[in-house]
Parts: C-alpha cells; structure tokens; sequence
C-alpha cells in the first residue's frame, strides 16, 4: 500500500501528533509499506529524508513553536503526487493540512481519512481569550464536525472521544486506533546521567511532567501539589519536561510560590536517549491534562516502570487503571498530593505499582495497533 501523511506539525516540533506519525510511519515501512509524508519547513535544521516532503512555511503570531504551511506550494506538488499512484490520504491535524489533504485526495481520485488527535472546544480560549468561551465551544464542535464529515474514516484514539465527535453531528465511520508505543525502547537507561547533567542531588524525589508547556495541561494543579508537599517532603522535585506558550506564565508562578528550588523546567529532551533517561530517573511521573485524546506519554512513563500519578479525563480515561501501574486521583490537590506522598514512602507498594506498569505498557503494543490502522485503511478502500 502506497500512504499519503500530511500533516501541520511534525519533528522536529516535538508533540503527540508528531510521535504518533513516526510510530505509524515506522511501523507501517517495517512491514512492506510505502509512507510518505507531507509536513511543514522548520528553522531548525532537519535531515534531508525522500520520504519527507518539507512545505515552505511561516510563523504564528503567539504561538513560536509551530509553523503554517503555504498552501499554494502543496498544490503545486499534486501533478507529482499524481505519478506516485497512492492509494489513500492521511490527514493528522485540522489545518492547512487539512485542506490541501482534502484537495490532493480529490484530485488523484483516492480515499482520505483523519485522526482526530486534538480536542479543539477544551483549547481555543486559551488562546482567544478576547471571545466568548461559548462561542468558541460552539465553533469548535461545528468546525470538527465539518471537517470529520468530508472524509472518508475517521480514526479517533479513545472511546470518549468517539462518544464526543458524535454528539458534535459527526455522522462517519469512526473508528477507535490508539497510538502504541515500542516498550523495549524504554527498557534500558542512564538515569544517574541525567541527574549528574542537571545537577539534581541522589535525595531529591523527582516528580516528572512530560508536556506541552500550555495552559490547557492544567500544570497550575501540578504546582499546588508541590507546594503541599514540601512541607512534609521538602526534598520534592518536579521537572518539567517541554516547551509551550504557557512556559513564562507558569515559570512566573514558580516565582510567586516560592517553588524556585522545586522545580525546574528543562525543556525539550531528545526522544532516543535523555527523555528516557529522564523517565527512568523519575520516581513518579505526575499528570494533570483534561484535554489529552489519548495521552501517549502515560505509556512511556510506565514502560519505563515509572509509577503515574494522574488525573483520568477524556481520553487518559481508555489508558488508566487504577493500580495497574497508576493511581488515578481526582482534581483535589490534597488527593493528587496524598497519592504522591503514599507511593514515595511506602516502598512496597511503589515497587508493586512500578512492575504492573511495565506489565500494563506491554499490552500497547505499536505493532498490532499499526495492524489495526491498516485494516481501516482496507475497509475505507473497499467501502
């Protein structure tokens, strides 16, 4: 099968969407498939690939790290496209990318499909704050609604999001594909590196966030936890593992709670090697997003045998379970706390929660979760 991927964002823009793609496109090339892949031009320097077709792009006014493809410039690649004979488009965000997928599919006459990996209604006030929250709720369900119903699949990564595109009027195929993750990856580490280059102390118990430093993920509950803690654990730590619009707000909140030597931001952290490290040296790994659609980052936190402690809401309700290598907490920052403070000082139990969550991460498994997106793509063409 010959596969078109088109996309807003992708490496070196480091986010669920672009990990997501990469794991298909990997494991989709490891089984005889052809994936190419349209994606935006970044500042940053990126290795040339063939399989990679970088669109000329620009930046977004508040928002640094993300680029707008020039529109103009894909449609300008559709005769070439035209000779390559691919069989179905694969649409991963609702933008540019959505538009000129749409186009390209209906002029080579071939399917197109899209995972809904984004939940716009819990996302847009942030960042339009002068509107009304209502409104922009409203926009956002007609706007996905619209876009799901001009394709031919949709793929959505959680039953919840499925029952939410539906109550939106989606009337499509949906199906349910969550992204899975290569455990064995995560197998094997240097966490005493990452302390040694950070110069975090062997006393300190680390918690790690893994997130788009954004005002959505809901970090200002991660903060008031910390800063509960401290009092009875004054060794707390917390790292904060990203970038975003939201970093100087949250790192000014720091400031204000007097929480400077209790957590540090550390940014982006390479995916094959420090980000694992980063795992692994953290002794709980703490989530507090209520708009993720699946919430990859749970995974490869327990498949490093990191224990979670962590909210359940939207889609992070289809990957948690309680005890099954997470306790689940609820909003209440003296319940997230408490939960955080049990497993750091009963080492019994820590340990029981951190080998059930090596077992759990097992179970989503990329390989067969690839088997299953592939198996949609033949219904779609058959259909």
């Amino acid at each position: 099968m010959k596969i078109l991927m088109i996309s807003d964002v992708y490496f070196p823009r480091i986010n669920g969407v672009s990990t997501s793609i990469q794991t298909f496109k990997n494991e989709f090339q490891a089984r005889g498939h052809q994936v190419s892949l349209i994606v935006p031009s970044y500042v940053t320097d990126v290795t040339p690939a063939s399989d990679i077709m970088r669109i000329p792009s620009f930046g977004i006014p508040y928002d640094p790290e993300d680029r707008m493809m020039k529109f103009s410039a894909i449609v300008r690649l559709i005769p070439e496209l035209a000779q390559q004979n691919f069989d179905i488009v694969h649409i991963h965000t609702p933008f540019i990318a959505h538009y000129a997928g749409i186009k390209i599919a209906k002029a080579l006459q071939i399917p197109s499909v899209l995972t809904y990996h984004t939940l716009f209604e819990e996302y847009l006030y942030h960042y339009i704050p002068f509107l009304p929250k209502q409104f922009l709720r409203f926009f956002a369900r007609r706007f996905s609604s619209g876009q799901c119903n001009q394709v031919s699949g949709v793929i959505a990564p959680s039953s919840i999001i499925v029952n939410l595109l539906k109550d939106y009027g989606v009337k499509n195929n949906i199906t349910i594909i969550p992204t899975g993750i290569d455990s064995d990856k995560f197998a094997q580490a240097h966490p005493d590196q990452f302390r040694h280059k950070y110069n975090i102390p062997d006393n300190r118990k680390l918690l790690l966030n893994v997130s788009r430093v954004a005002f959505e993920k809901n970090m200002g509950l991660l903060l008031d936890v910390v800063q509960e803690l401290k009092h009875t654990l004054p060794e707390i730590f917390l790292i904060i593992a990203g970038e975003g619009p939201a970093k100087k707000d949250y790192q000014q909140q720091v400031i204000k709670m007097g929480l400077q030597d209790n957590v540090s931001f550390v940014g982006y952290l390479d995916r094959n090697s420090e980000l694992i490290d980063c795992y692994h040296c953290a002794d709980i790994f703490v989530f507090s997003s209520k708009t993720e659609t699946q919430g990859l980052v749970l995974l490869e936190a327990m498949a490093s045998g990191t224990p979670v402690v962590s909210i359940a809401a939207m889609g992070t309700v289809d990957i948690l379970t309680d005890c099954e290598g997470a306790l689940i907490s609820t909003e209440q920052v003296s319940d997230f706390a408490q939960k955080v403070a049990t497993l750091l000082q009963d080492p019994e139990q820590y340990a029981s929660i951190s080998e059930a969550a090596r077992i759990y991460a097992a179970n989503w498994n990329s390989s067969n979760l690839a088997g299953r997106m592939l198996a949609f793509y033949d219904q779609v063409l058959n259909t």
